[in-house]
This record gives structure tokens, C-alpha cells and sequence, in this order.
């Protein structure tokens, strides 16, 4: 019988068919920081993996990439960062040359539709779901959080909260800082309870949750008072579950 294993095994690398990854999409509320990025590394199962931070929703913002590592600076990681305004002359690989070549792929807060917009406009969305299906690991707040799910609520315009269609990656609705404004929680209710939104999860800061294949696989967080939801209508009313969760230390 092993010995059949084996001969499968060769025979489908001989013709370039590869066995299923499991896939993971690691999202969180907001609120970075080194204990998120310790769980992305695990989930890697490597000793030093390569972490791509993608700053694209603060506009490849200095700031944000210094923060990036400062996060990672004593941890075993290799860290690199893939900017969207760039000169071709300046790059001289493809997004998908530098994003399927890395064990984890990060991306930061910022202007969720910006991002989106242009993510379509240079094909990164399309190189984002081969990144997934080749078995690296997705991650990221606030707009690195939203951009992975269907659609859900951003701040990305003036004055008031919009929609915003995402990834699709994972098939609910998202609404990250579901603490951090008292107007989130009631809209991102009533966007449930009128249809506009599918039944979803909603995470606080410091709070958040690792897919595996689609589904929740564990729920995490660096504070005993940030918590994760499924929001979803039973019997004609929305209804907030709160999620068990491991305490990161």
C-alpha cells in the first residue's frame, strides 16, 4: 500500500497535478501587532517564512511599511514589501512573480475602495486568489480584514459609512472595528436585517478570526474585552452570537 502512495504521489507531480492546499485567510478588526503576526507565521508551518506586507490601502504609506517592521524585526520571518505605485522602470517583476513567491501575504488598513479599485486596475485581485489556492496564507486588518469577504461596511468615503464589495474570498459579510464607533454595530445590523448584507462576521480591535477552507477555525485575541460575532436573522430578528476565543499571549 505504501508503496502505491508513493507511485500516486510521483505520477501526479510527473504531470504537474498538484494535491489540494488547505487554505487559510487570517482577518482581524484592527489593531496590529506582534501577537497576529506570530499566528500568521504558525500557520505557515515554516521556520522562517516570507511575509509580504501589501500597503496598498494607505497608498503604500512610509509609515505604515516602517511599522510593518518594526513588528517583525525580532521575529523569524523574512519581510518584504510590494508597493502598487511603482515605476515599471524601478520593478522589474510581475505582482505575481513577487506575491506567489512568499509563504504569507499581509495587508494593511487604510482606504478599503482604494484599495479594491486598484487591485482590479493592476490584476492583483486575480494574483490574490492564485496566492490562496497555492496554499499561502492571507492576512490583515481593518481594510486588510474587509477586502476577503463578500462585502461589508467602510469609512472610505466622507462623512459616512459606505459598502463595499470585496474579494469574495470568504462568502459573508464583514464588519471590522464592530467596537470602535458606536454607529457601526446598528448599521452593520440594519444592513443585515434589510437584505443588503448576507449573514456575516463582525470583529472587534484585537480581535480575530482564522479561516481554514472557508470556515471558522479559531477565533484569537490580544485583549479579554475584544470579541468576534456571527451576525446573522433568526425567526424574522438579527441575532449577535459572540464567539469562544483563545487569549494570544
Amino acid at each position: 500500500m505504501k508503496k502505491l502512495i508513493l507511485l500516486s504521489l510521483a505520477i501526479l507531480s510527473a504531470t504537474g497535478i498538484s494535491l489540494a492546499q488547505d487554505q487559510y485567510i487570517f482577518p482581524f478588526g484592527g489593531g496590529s501587532n506582534k501577537l497576529f503576526i506570530k499566528e500568521i507565521i504558525k500557520l505557515t508551518g515554516k521556520e522562517r517564512p516570507k511575509i509580504c506586507y501589501l500597503p496598498t490601502a494607505s497608498g503604500d504609506s512610509e509609515q505604515g511599511i516602517i511599522r510593518f517592521y518594526e513588528l517583525v524585526h525580532d521575529l523569524s520571518v523574512e519581510p518584504s514589501v510590494q508597493k502598487v505605485w511603482i515605476s515599471s522602470y524601478n520593478q522589474k517583476q510581475t505582482f505575481e512573480e513577487v506575491l506567489l513567491n512568499v509563504d504569507a501575504i499581509y495587508v494593511g488598513g487604510g482606504n478599503t475602495l482604494n484599495m479594491m479599485a486598484i487591485w482590479k486596475a493592476q490584476g492583483i485581485d486575480l494574483v490574490l486568489k492564485k496566492a490562496l489556492e497555492k496554499g499561502i496564507i492571507l492576512a490583515g486588518g481593518s481594510a486588510g480584514s474587509l477586502c476577503w469577504f463578500d462585502n461589508g461596511t467602510t469609512d472610505s468615503r466622507p462623512i459616512e459609512l459606505s459598502v463595499v464589495e470585496g474579494l469574495g474570498f470568504l462568502p459573508y459579510s464583514h464588519s471590522p472595528h464592530y467596537d470602535a464607533e458606536e454607529f457601526r454595530r446598528p448599521l452593520y445590523m440594519k444592513n443585515i436585517e434589510n437584505g443588503i448584507f448576507k449573514a456575516g462576521y463582525a470583529m472587534d480591535n484585537y480581535s480575530g478570526i482564522i479561516f481554514k477552507n472557508g470556515k471558522p477555525f479559531k477565533v484569537v485575541a490580544t485583549k479579554p474585552e475584544a470579541n468576534c460575532y456571527f451576525v446573522s436573522m433568526k425567526d424574522g430578528k438579527v441575532v449577535e452570537e459572540k464567539l469562544e476565543k483563545v487569549i494570544l499571549e
